[in-house]
């Protein structure tokens, strides 16, 4: 009996977990996400432009501070090998670093990794 109880559980917790995470398809333009912060020291799938971009574009390069700002898409486009690539900007109107007012991301990639996350 015991078994059965927790094999019951066990199904309905994985398919919590399934349905609370966001599926690529269904984000669209004016939806308004997370930046988290990344498994690895970087961010990988959130195209961030290097230290040395941001300083020469007048900007502060502190990784750190993206972490927790909520952006909107503004572009959403389908690349040949099937991947999913996203245009964010900040929802408060201001420039990440102070210098980029848009960056591109891996959509499918993002959300799985939890360098962004559905609102």
């Amino acid at each position: 009996m015991r078994i059965i109880v927790l094999a019951i559980l066990f199904v309905v917790a994985t398919t919590n977990i399934n349905a609370q995470s966001a599926n690529p398809q269904e984000i669209k333009v004016g939806d308004v996400l997370e930046i988290g912060r990344p498994d690895a020291p970087q961010f990988q799938h959130i195209d961030f432009p290097r230290a040395n971009f941001i300083i020469k574009k007048g900007g502060i390069a502190n990784y750190k501070r993206v972490v927790g700002n909520k952006v909107v898409v503004t572009d959403i486009k389908e690349k040949k090998d099937g991947t999913v690539v996203v245009k964010i900007k900040k929802t408060d109107g201001k420039r990440f670093f102070n210098s980029h007012p848009v960056v591109k991301a891996d959509l499918k990639n993002a959300l799985e990794s939890g360098e962004l996350s559905v609102l």
